[in-house]
């Protein structure tokens, strides 16, 4: 009968559906072909159905393997997730979270987060990466962490994004000069340091800037923006930057920003997940932390003059 079915024998069926043959799938499973073989022998007796047909380079599907294969996915994956969760509800105050966070924000916000989340989860081990917004989207994907805050996200299937607040870029030059306002096709007489593609600032830019029919003059390809901002002090060139990268730098004379206008730039910060990841509490808890800081700093704070918030009431 179908309620006799055992995990074991469905992921060695899907395994060997996968693999297209006993051999590679007995290798990859760490059994003998013959144990195998019966397990697969098992299921479909319980189905009373053939779930492959056997040729001489391999099994392949039949109908009603195929509609078990489509079926088996769903259920491993739920098994997977039921027996996380389970996990999480029992181990979650002493479990672990890895959320990724960009360099400017990192160092702005970082200290606080860390310390309003230990706060609320002392048991709990939290990691923070620190990376530019193309690696922490590779190191969602990969499972290294469960929560991003990128720049500029790209609308992607395997993504849950949602927007935080966008703020004003500016041009960044050497200190003792004059602040003023550039038109954006102005940007074209600067020499400019800016990220290497596809880093998102950088693709944002010369997005804006092939609307505007503009040639930008890259003359430094640099990723690091502490890195950008020492370069731009020391006369090296000019850079254009999120206002909150430079906020302090300029207040204290470090630098000088110059105001972009028609049109200006504008760059979205948000809030990335993996869409077909269920998020344990601890992770919900960090997102709910980060949103309350980045939603004072960003509407009463000291970002209110140059930022726009995005995010729902109450999110």
């Amino acid at each position: 009968m179908v309620n006799t079915m055992d995990i074991r024998e469905l992921r060695s069926f899907v395994k060997v559906a996968q693999c297209g043959g006993f051999s590679r799938a007995a290798k990859e499973l760490f059994i003998a072909q013959p144990a195998l073989r019966r397990q697969i022998a098992k299921l479909e007796e319980q189905l009373q159905v053939a779930l492959f047909i056997r040729h001489g380079r391999g099994v392949q599907l039949t109908a009603a393997g195929a509609r078990l294969l489509e079926r088996a996915d769903v259920m491993l994956r739920y098994m997977e997730e039921t027996a996380d969760h389970v996990r999480n509800s029992a181990f979650e105050e002493r479990g672990h979270l890895a959320v990724g966070l960009p360099p400017a924000i990192g160092t702005i916000v970082g200290p606080q987060l860390i310390r309003r989340f230990h706060e609320r989860w002392p048991k709990a081990s939290l990691h923070v990466l620190e990376g530019l917004s193309t690696s922490l989207q590779a190191w969602l994907l990969d499972g290294r962490i469960q929560v991003a805050v990128v720049y500029n996200q790209p609308l992607l299937e395997a993504f849950d994004v949602r927007q935080i607040f966008s703020e004003r870029m500016v041009l960044v030059g050497p200190p003792r000069e004059t602040p003023k306002s550039v038109r954006i096709m102005g940007l074209a007489d600067f020499p400019l340091i800016l990220p290497g593609l596809p880093h998102s600032n950088r693709r944002l830019i010369e997005q804006v800037a092939a609307q505007n029919g503009l040639q930008l003059n890259v003359v430094f390809d640099v990723d690091s923006v502490n890195l950008t901002k020492r370069m731009v002090a020391e006369g090296m060139g000019y850079s254009i930057l999120a206002h909150a990268a430079v906020q302090e730098d300029i207040a204290n004379g470090v630098l000088v920003g110059h105001a972009i206008e028609r049109p200006g730039i504008r760059s979205t910060v948000s809030l990335t997940t993996l869409k077909d990841r269920r998020n344990s509490r601890l992770a919900l808890s960090w997102e709910k932390i980060l949103l309350e800081t980045l939603e004072e700093l960003v509407t009463v704070g000291a970002w209110k003059e140059a930022t726009l918030w995005l995010g729902r009431d109450g999110a």
